[in-house]
């Protein structure tokens, strides 16, 4: 039996450990339970500067959210090397992992996702028409386990662009491969839009990086300017093409403004790293119970103005002081 000041002290104690037990047991006080780590897998069809961007920005904005990986969060990476049956193995390999949500950059990777499992929840990004690409029922209402960002671009302001530095121009050429959905939807588009500008469309295909230099080498001579849509195809040899505008002195329009950063002359359109947060935030929804069947599609909320003072240089071009007042982003 404990007698006097020893009963005493284990009653003081005895008390501060029953206090503490209470203070984390009630909600809203104390210490909160470590939060249940979340398994999330990204796939991206090739590795290029845009599309890793937009990986980046989804990270960094689940990770603003409170989502830090190594604490709470764990991502399992993967690169189809541009091939689409390494899509659908890498997008099997998330359904058995029993991944919580998918990240999907690319129509391919996004519709090997989206074969392989109706059941995961499903974000897209770098996406250029989702409902053609039967990702979606509509825009507005997804209707399936698929959400996410488009990447369509404001393609006629583009190839106005063309127009304002080369005043006299009557063909562009346009690169694209033929076997990835978002490029047909484009190069539709793109057709449309010339006309409208006074300008000839003229269409060559890649099907492989290693076609696209070959490609580019065949509007030599026959162009006065070439578009680049948003094609993973001909964006991950970029160099390519920017050689041969460089070479024959013939402007360089891409899709998007990480190409111009890399030594195309400029764009009107949107940004990877910021179109991938905004498909991070809507991540953090669903992760938080909000349903993506019932979540629209989202667009680019703030579009910019790029150009290349070096690339325009090495082109041939003057630009015009009107547009580097209005430029959002110059690069020298």
């Amino acid at each position: 039996m404990l007698r006097g000041s020893t009963a005493r002290m284990v009653g003081f104690f005895m008390l501060i450990v029953l206090t503490a037990l209470a203070g984390f047991g009630c909600g809203g006080q104390g210490a909160q339970a470590p939060e249940e780590q979340v398994k999330i897998g990204i796939t991206q069809i090739v590795e290029h500067a845009a599309l890793d961007a937009a990986r980046e920005g989804f990270i960094d904005a689940l990770k603003e959210e409170g989502y830090e990986e190594g604490k709470n969060v764990v991502y399992y990476i993967e690169n189809a090397q541009n091939d689409k049956s390494n899509a659908m193995t890498i997008a099997q390999k998330f359904v058995s992992d029993k991944v919580d949500l998918i990240l999907a950059i690319s129509t391919p990777s996004a519709q090997a996702c989206a074969q392989a499992t109706k059941d995961i929840p499903i974000l897209i990004t770098a996406v250029t028409d989702p409902v053609a690409a039967g990702l979606v029922k509509s825009m507005d209402n997804p209707g399936t386990n698929v959400t996410g960002t488009t990447d369509m671009n404001p393609i006629y302001e583009q190839l106005e662009l063309i127009k304002k530095f080369v005043p006299d121009a009557k063909k562009v050429g346009v690169i694209y491969n033929a076997g990835e959905v978002n490029s047909e939807v484009q190069v539709n588009m793109a057709e449309e839009a010339a006309g409208k500008l006074g300008l000839e469309a003229v269409k060559v295909t890649a099907s492989t990086t290693a076609e696209v230099s070959q490609a580019a080498e065949s509007l030599a001579g026959r162009v006065d300017a070439i578009y680049i849509p948003t094609d993973n195809t001909v964006v991950a040899a970029l160099d390519s093409v920017i050689k041969v505008g460089e070479k024959n002195k013939i402007p360089v329009i891409s899709g998007e403004g990480d190409s111009v950063k890399n030594g195309a002359m400029a764009t009107y359109g949107i940004n990877y790293y910021e179109l991938g947060k905004q498909t991070g935030k809507m991540a953090v929804k669903i992760l938080k119970g909000e349903d993506p069947s019932t979540m629209p599609v989202e667009k680019q909320k703030n579009l910019k103005l790029y150009i290349n003072k070096k690339a325009a240089e090495a082109m041939g071009v003057e630009i015009p002081s009107d547009l580097l007042e209005q430029a959002d982003e110059i690069y020298e």
